[in-house]
């Protein structure tokens, strides 16, 4: 059931399956990957990604710890912001639903240098997002037993970074495993944990009605925490921002696994679209009913423990308890996501000869019709990330920081190209499939202000983001900004120098040419 596509599902009279490739031989290349991904598939994809249950889980005490109820109205804001983006992003994947769907983006609208730089980007984000998914288990795992803390008894002052990274890291290896056996594994997993996901979701909603002990005007409540904050309320409220930023990402997934699904024009739009606003309408109502049920505003694990404390505080522990281990299988199977869209990034990217070993990496195992060797590279290097990082308390916030900062950079560099595109008339929508029509000129605008404004919000360096206990140093505080520098100066200044006299698809994997045609090079092509 989970592997193959219902009738409603199979693509229509007017896009049969062999037209699903006809899109891929405009960037010079073949069809490699088996489409097995029906529409459900496709969403659950783009909403495992996003998450509900584990990003509100995950930073619901770094918002109310910082804005107080109202960091609420955050969630709303972060959602129309995104939207714009979603909304280009779906316009896109009607016309190129394209494994590494950034990457290939911002190549076909921009050049290949800008392509590659948000391809670099994106994966590098997808490696630190994956450490900092994985990170979740600790938020969770030990709020259900306390035997779950290997480490120390979690009062020692590195106790819970170092059993953070022991817990991520078992999560990173299941991972690894299930993308290495390939896709029809991964789909099963992941729509069987997203099916759990969105059921529990509307039973903790419904569970957090029925013990309500305030109004929803709670959201009103500032706390106080505009106190000595250079812009008041104002300044308060950007930091708190960032719980919700740091949720509603990640919809493009579902183009990025175009080549494996089926009707991808069709289908891809759609989820994207359907897992933003899903993510958005439920996860509002947790956070709303949350501040609605919770015994008391001021107890101190609202802004240490999250929603984690207030599930156990209105539903006692047996209930409670039960709910959290489905907020586990929420993380579960939103690190399996990031973990495949990184995969299918660095496939995209390899069989372009754009990254070091492209021929190994971009190989698709004939047994397991997947690219194995980039899921185990991912996930030595996540590890990697959670190892660097292994004594440092305020790993959760910094390591989600920086990976979802060059997230952001990465959707800018396919918005900003587009934006040119329609401003000189280059931009036309896939013919019958998804557009935006008139509405696409002042969309693409507000994504671009958007994200501009998220990455500024986002790398500003507080010391409540990056620095919150001491010892206090300006490197630290400036972070976020020095990291991402380094990786996006350093990366594209290895591919000047380096990998761009290399740059063309590679022989094997290079759509089938005319007699006497260079088949191991492609030619850069725009959108016109």
């Amino acid at each position: 059931m989970l592997l193959t596509a219902s009738r409603a599902e199979r693509p229509s009279q007017d896009a049969p399956p062999a037209q699903d490739d006809d899109g891929l031989a405009e960037f010079g290349y073949r069809p490699e990957l088996k489409r097995t991904l029906g529409n459900f598939h496709t969403f659950a994809a783009g909403i495992s990604y996003i998450s509900i249950l584990t990003g509100t889980f995950q930073l619901f005490y770094f918002g109310y710890g910082h804005g107080g109820p109202a960091y609420w109205w955050s969630w709303p804001m972060v959602f129309v912001g995104q939207l714009m983006i979603a909304l280009s992003f779906a316009e896109l994947a009607a016309r190129h639903p394209v494994a590494g769907s950034v990457y290939n983006w911002a190549k076909r609208l921009g050049n290949p240098h800008i392509g590659w730089l948000a391809g670099w980007m994106m994966l590098v984000a997808s490696i630190v997002s994956l450490s900092a998914v994985a990170l979740a288990y600790q938020l969770t795992l030990p709020q259900i037993s306390a035997s779950f803390q290997f480490i120390g008894d979690g009062t020692g002052r590195y106790d819970i970074a170092t059993n953070g990274v022991l817990l991520a890291g078992v999560l990173i290896l299941f991972t690894t495993l299930v993308n290495a056996f390939g896709v029809k594994l991964m789909a099963r997993i992941n729509t069987a944990g997203v099916f759990i996901e969105l059921i529990a979701t509307v039973v903790l909603i419904v569970l957090f009605a029925v013990h309500v002990v305030r109004g929803p005007d709670v959201v009103m409540e500032t706390h106080h925490t505009g106190n000595g904050q250079s812009f008041g309320y104002l300044g308060a409220f950007l930091t708190a921002s960032l719980a919700s930023a740091y949720v509603m990402y990640g919809f493009d997934t579902a183009a990025s696994l175009g080549e494996e699904s089926l009707d991808p024009s069709r289908n891809a739009p759609r989820a994207i679209l359907r897992a933003l606003l899903a993510s958005f309408v439920l996860g509002g109502l947790i956070l709303l009913l949350a501040l609605m049920s919770v015994g008391s505003l001021n107890g101190e694990g609202l802004a240490t423990d999250g929603l984690q404390y207030v599930v156990l505080d209105v539903l006692g522990d047996t209930v409670g308890k039960a709910m959290l281990w489905c907020v586990l299988i929420a993380v579960t199977v939103c690190a399996l996501a990031v973990h495949t869209a990184a995969i299918r990034l660095a496939f995209a990217m390899s069989r372009d000869n754009n990254l070091p070993a492209a021929s190994l990496l971009a190989r698709v195992s004939p047994r397991f019709q997947t690219p194995v060797l980039p899921a185990v590279i991912v996930g030595v290097l996540s590890l990697g990330v959670l190892l660097i990082n292994i004594r440092q308390p305020q790993i959760f916030s910094v390591v989600t920081s920086i990976g979802i900062i060059m997230i952001y950079g990465a959707y800018l560099l396919v918005t900003v190209p587009m934006l040119i595109a329609r401003l000189r008339g280059r931009w036309q929508p896939a013919p019958g499939r998804f557009t935006l029509g008139r509405w696409g000129l002042p969309v693409n605008i507000l994504a671009v202000l958007w994200g501009a404004g998220m990455m500024i919000n986002l790398a500003w360096p507080r010391d409540a983001v990056y620095n919150a206990a001491p010892p206090h140093h300006w490197y630290l505080r400036w972070g976020a900004v020095l990291f991402v520098g380094a990786v996006a100066l350093g990366g594209f200044a290895y591919y000047w120098l380096i990998q761009r006299h290399r740059t063309g698809v590679l022989a094997e994997h290079a759509a089938q040419q005319e007699a006497g045609s260079d088949t191991t090079r492609s030619t850069p092509t725009h959108v016109h």
